[in-house]
This record gives structure tokens, C-alpha cells and sequence, in this order.
């Protein structure tokens, strides 16, 4: 086998480049201080001038040292701010430029806004220990109140910026934690709603399995007893197709509809509901919402002898039942009015409750049961909507009362 040899890794040239690559704004401030330290230094304004170690001129050295490091104040703090005080400490061995001083309480600033978590904790700290040292320092060795004065010079030039750095840092880092948590909201609510339809599809999905089963089930029985009969060769021939197409159409039934069961789908199946039981669904529901003040009434304009799409009739009980859940949850004291009718061929179902907002967090989760409703009215190829109207909550449902209409 071959060697493999580890070779360094080599900086990123996009990264090199957005080193050297300074923001327009930074170009500005560095034009401008420049600028402003030679012009103080041409009109012979120095900080001091009871220096004589070096000539004037020598108090330019500094300003144009400092000047580029404006440059890289966002993408090399590190070595700006290195740069920046050995600049400001040999500004102190000549006459002094008041622009030197100034670039670099903006390189202090910068290296705390823009450098790294690290600095940005430190630089404060340090800055305002160095500042209590001078000023103790100044203190011990002139013993004269002016004194003092050196000791605030070096708060402002050092320990200022850094102490309004860190504070705009902490304020941008607080933003940015507040709009990555309202993203991690949107994304938990997104997420929430995505299991409320899964859930739903699951369930619609049983529901209809076992109604399914149960005809193609009573097809096949019915179909096997007819064989048993002797009779003439054609209709034992029928016979034994429909025989044959309804065993083979269970199978695939349940092939199919068993990849969104969950699992406990293997549980007993039990009777499907049907709008013939909403009066007993209300009688539970006026049972358990009396303590609350509620009342619970049903109008049922359905037009007698005119059967349901069973997926229709099931979808209308149980966004009736889902309704009046959350009325019980949600409503003020008053009556709940259940309507359903059937005209046109479609069937509607109005649930009206006292519109109520029950102080207190909502669960994650709590929208789940209009989600549901909403998915199952648009499976069918219905429509839907849920909202405040006035004084109540309003439910209406608009579902398609025909056969040819729900499986076409």
C-alpha cells in the first residue's frame, strides 16, 4: 500500500482575499484620520508640547502607521489592535497627535466588536485594570490631585471603547439568540403542523381500511356461498370473478393502506362513526361542559333517505366531534350551535361556539385539531374554514355529498 503524506493545510485564498478586501467604510475612516492627524500636525497642535526627545515630525510616524490598521479593523483585529498600541505607546515619546490617539480608541472598539468571543470578554477587563494601575500609579509618584487626569485620559482611551464595544457586541449576540429562536419557533410550529397532518392521514387511513375490508370482506363471504349453489355454468363463472377480484382487492388493500398505519393498527376494529351519532355526541359533550357553562345544540336539515359517501359521513362526525372538543377547551359560557345540511350537493357543517381567549401558554401542538379537520375537508376535495366572526368561533365545512364526486 501506498503512503500517505500529510501535507499542511494551506489558508483558503477566498478567505486571504476578504482579509486584504476592506469594507468602503473602513477605507473612509482611514482616509479621514490620516487627514485629520496631518492636518492637526501642519497647524502645530500636539498633544504636549513638553516633549523634546524626538523632532516634531517624528510624532507622524505613528499616524501613518496606525492609519492603514483602520483597514483591517474588521477582518485582523488581533493585529490591528498589537499594531495599535505599540503605536500609541511610541506617540507618548514625542510631541503627540491627537489623530494617533483617536485611531486608536477605534481600533480598541473594533477589536472587542469584531474580534473573537475571547478578546471580547477580556479587553474590558483588561482595560479597566490597566486604567485603576495608572491612575494609582500617577497618584503614588506626582502626589498632586492633577494626577487624576492621567488616570481618566487612559480610562477614555482605553478602557471607553472597550466597555462600548463589548456593550453593542452583547446587544447584537442578544438579537441574533432572539431571531434564531423565532426561527427555531417557526420551524418547531412547521414541524408540528407536518405530524398534525401525518397524523391525521394515519388515522383517516384505519378509518377507511376497516370500512373497506369489512364491504370487500362481506363481497368474498357472499360470493364463496354462491359458489356452493348449483347453478347454470355462466353464473358460476360470474361468480367465481367477483370471488376472485374481491380476495385479490383486499390483499392489495391492505398492502397499500397498512404503509400509513401505524403501530397499533393490528387493534380491533371498532364501529365507524356516523352523523346519526352526533346526538349522543352532543349529550356527552352538554354532560361535560355544563360545569363550564356550556350548552351544546344540534340542527340536522339533511334531507331523510339520502345516504352519505361513508368517507363524507366519517369526515363530517369527526370534524363536528374535533369542534366540539375545542369548544370545551376554549368557548366562554354560552350555547354551541352544530348545523348540518345537504344542498347542491355538497354537505355543510357550521359549528358556532362563544368565542372565548382563556388566558395562559398554549401547548405545543394546540393547532393540531384544526389542521386535522383542514386536511381531511381537503382530501375529499372540500373546503374549509375556522376563524372569529363577531362574538363567536366559526367551523364550516363544505364537503362533497356525492359518490361520483369523493371517488372521482
Amino acid at each position: 500500500m501506498g503512503t500517505v503524506t500529510a501535507t499542511p493545510t494551506q489558508p483558503d485564498p477566498a478567505e486571504r482575499a476578504k482579509i486584504f478586501r476592506p469594507h468602503r467604510d473602513d477605507v473612509l475612516l482611514a482616509v479621514l484620520s490620516v487627514l485629520a492627524g496631518l492636518l492637526l500636525w501642519s497647524l502645530g497642535i500636539y498633544s504636549t508640547n513638553n516633549r523634546h526627545f524626538f523632532p516634531p515630525w517624528a510624532a507622524l510616524v505613528p499616524l501613518l502607521a496606525l492609519g492603514p490598521m483602520e483597514l483591517l479593523r474588521r477582518t485582523a483585529p488581533n493585529t490591528t489592535l498589537a499594531v495599535g498600541t505599540a503605536g500609541v505607546v511610541a506617540d507618548q515619546f514625542t510631541v503627540g497627535n491627537l489623530g494617533t490617539v483617536l485611531i486608536f480608541t477605534d481600533l480598541m472598539y473594533a477589536a472587542v466588536v469584531y474580534g473573537k468571543p475571547a478578546m471580547a470578554r477580556r479587553l474590558p477587563v483588561t482595560t479597566g485594570l490597566i486604567t485603576i494601575a495608572v491612575t494609582i500609579a500617577s497618584v503614588a509618584w506626582l502626589r498632586t490631585p492633577q494626577a487624576l487626569m492621567i488616570g481618566v485620559i487612559t480610562g477614555i482611551v482605553s478602557f471607553g471603547p472597550a466597555l462600548t464595544g463589548a456593550t453593542l457586541r452583547n446587544h447584537r449576540e442578544a438579537a441574533e439568540a432572539a431571531r434564531l429562536r423565532a426561527e427555531q419557533t417557526a420551524l418547531l410550529a412547521e414541524m408540528d403542523r407536518s405530524q398534525a397532518v401525518v397524523a391525521e392521514r394515519s388515522r383517516m387511513a384505519r378509518e377507511l381500511h376497516d370500512m373497506v375490508a369489512n364491504h370487500l370482506s362481506a363481497i368474498a363471504i357472499h360470493s364463496t356461498a354462491a359458489l356452493s349453489i348449483d347453478t347454470a355454468a355462466t353464473s358460476r363463472e360470474a361468480l367465481g370473478v367477483i370471488r376472485e377480484n374481491s380476495v385479490q382487492g383486499l390483499a392489495e388493500m391492505r398492502r397499500l393502506i397498512g404503509l400509513l398505519r401505524d403501530a397499533g393498527a393490528e387493534q380491533e376494529a371498532v364501529a365507524t362513526p356516523s352523523l346519526d351519532g352526533l346526538d349522543a355526541l352532543l349529550e356527552q359533550a352538554r354532560a361535560s361542559g355544563a360545569a363550564s357553562g356550556l350548552d351544546f345544540a344540534l340542527r340536522d336539515d339533511r334531507p331523510a333517505g339520502e345516504p352519505l359517501p361513508a368517507p363524507v359521513e366519517l369526515a363530517a362526525y369527526r370534524i363536528v366531534q374535533e369542534s366540539v372538543t375545542n369548544a370545551l377547551k376554549h368557548a366562554c359560557p354560552g350555547t354551541v350551535r352544530v348545523r348540518v345540511t345537504r344542498a347542491d350537493g355538497l354537505l355543510t357543517v357550521r359549528v358556532e361556539s362563544p368565542y372565548g381567549d382563556r388566558p395562559g401558554p398554549r401547548a405545543p401542538g394546540s393547532q393540531a385539531g384544526l389542521i386535522g379537520m383542514r386536511e381531511r375537508t381537503e382530501l375529499l376535495g372540500g373546503e374549509f374554514s375556522a376563524g372569529r366572526t363577531g362574538s363567536v368561533w366559526l367551523v364550516r365545512a363544505e364537503l362533497p355529498a356525492e359518490e361520483k364526486a369523493v371517488t372521482g
